[in-house]
């Protein structure tokens, strides 16, 4: 174990290194995101903030008790959405400083013994007081360093926005995926992440979407499509907020077994309208907004993507799939857009959304012709409610003749509400989603 000394060091210094830097951003440009979906410097520095207690309630859990079951921290839906934006920096800066002394002190309290105190945490092997506060460590440094990526700019227009995407350089209204995608394919490498846009999408925010061809693609031949909502995450870390899927290699996977490797489609979010434009029910007294994003996928993406890259069209060639609120958009939309999608990948669906309001709208649609369904929960997300609204619904489809071969439900001992926990067990869901026969 690393002398604990050298943490507390890195530890203590942080806020001489993080309030400096958040201050020397342009005040006008501290709230700017720099994509729609990635943090803005005041976000990142508040998201440090904001876990100052949290990892300071798991010190203390572990100190109290004998190798506790600890839960994981991730950024809120709320956060994601925009929530940080509404923090006050200057309280946010006292705040820090203050948390942050408090914890220095309590840490030089500890004895040599202590700081090799276990803890259980879902996603290590090995855990306890030490990889508490090197995490620490390495967080405000992970977060440090992606402010500084603001004060890197060689200058700060005025007006323009903050959003540079080489190549190309976005022109100033962004293209339909109708003029923007024919003729891409002779730019696309099969075993990458490709990426295009962004595109508009009328009523919505515009957004890129990600691309994974099969090493194996032949443009000659037809190949089944995976289409995937919040398409930042499914592939690999840089783009997420709290790693990727590598939904590419669990792809590239299902060639053991010989099955067939879908092209990926991932549809990037629109940014804080995300929670409204996946819902297809009210969501914090606003309507949702899934049948406007899923007018552009079906009537607009979906073909164009068909004739570019000789895709299988739906319901036969093509599914859908996402998690959490992604989760309950790919389930509603295999439902209610059963000539596009015959199979839906839906992992940890909020199914709770307007009170359960998915329960009562699948009850209403009939069954479509083509389907096959993969749906999941973790026991550990919200103390076992989000598992068993997911067994509900699975014995609903049961109740419907859905049988083995149309139907996998997997309820997950060890599962969380987190990309980690999804990209766990997204092998057996795709080799479930693309059997044979």
């Amino acid at each position: 174990m690393t002398d604990p000394k050298a943490v507390l060091v890195a530890l203590e210094n942080a806020p001489a290194l993080l309030v400096p830097l958040i201050l020397d951003v342009p005040e006008a440009w501290r709230k700017r995101r720099p994509l729609p979906h990635k943090w803005s410097a005041h976000e990142h520095f508040c998201h440090v903030v904001s876990l100052e207690s949290k990892f300071r309630a798991r010190l203390e859990k572990m100190l109290a008790e004998d190798n506790p079951e600890l839960e994981p921290f991730y950024p809120a839906p709320e956060d994601e959405a925009g929530g940080l934006l509404n923090v006050d920096l200057e309280e946010a800066i006292a705040r820090f400083l203050h948390e942050r002394e408090e914890l220095i002190l309590r840490l030089r309290e500890l004895p040599p013994e202590a700081w090799k105190r276990p803890g259980r945490h879902p996603e290590y092997a090995v855990y306890n007081i030490f990889g508490v506060v090197r995490h620490i460590t390495l967080h405000d440094l992970l977060h440090g360093y992606r402010i500084e990526t603001f004060l890197r700019r060689e200058e700060w227009p005025e007006q323009e926005p903050l959003i540079h995407v080489e190549p190309p350089a976005p022109e100033p209204d962004e293209p339909t995926v109708e003029a923007g995608i024919p003729g891409s394919l002779a730019r696309m490498r099969p075993g990458e992440i490709n990426l295009l846009g962004p595109f508009q999408v009328p009523g919505l925010a515009p957004r890129p979407i990600r691309v994974y061809l099969p090493r194996n693609y032949n443009p000659a031949e037809p190949h089944f499509a995976l289409y995937m909502f919040d398409g930042q995450n499914v592939f690999d870390d840089l783009p997420s907020f709290s790693g990727g899927w590598y939904l590419h290699e669990a792809v590239e996977g299902l060639a053991r077994s010989k099955r067939p490797m879908p092209v990926v489609i991932g549809i990037e979010h629109g940014g804080p309208g995300r929670n409204l434009e996946l819902s297809p029910f009210p969501f914090e007294a606003e309507p949702g907004q899934i049948a406007i994003l899923l007018d552009w996928v079906t009537n607009h993406l979906m073909p164009t993507l068909t004739a570019e890259l000789n895709l299988v069209p739906g319901p036969f060639g093509a599914v859908v799939g996402g998690s959490s609120m992604g989760g309950l958009a790919a389930f509603w939309s295999h439902f209610h857009y059963p000539h596009a999608f015959g199979g839906a990948l839906v992992m940890s669906p909020s199914f709770w959304v307007a009170n359960q309001a998915i329960f009562t709208d699948i009850a209403t649609q009939p069954t479509p012709e083509v389907s096959r369904i993969y749906v999941d929960a973790g026991a550990r997300e919200d103390k076992g409610r989000v598992v068993e609204a997911v067994k509900r619904m699975a014995e609903h489809l049961v109740e419907r003749d859905y049988d083995s071969d149309r139907l996998m439900w997997r309820a997950d001992a060890k599962g969380t509400h987190s990309e980690a926990a999804w990209r766990r067990r997204l092998p057996a869901a795709l080799r479930f989603m693309y059997r044979r026969g």
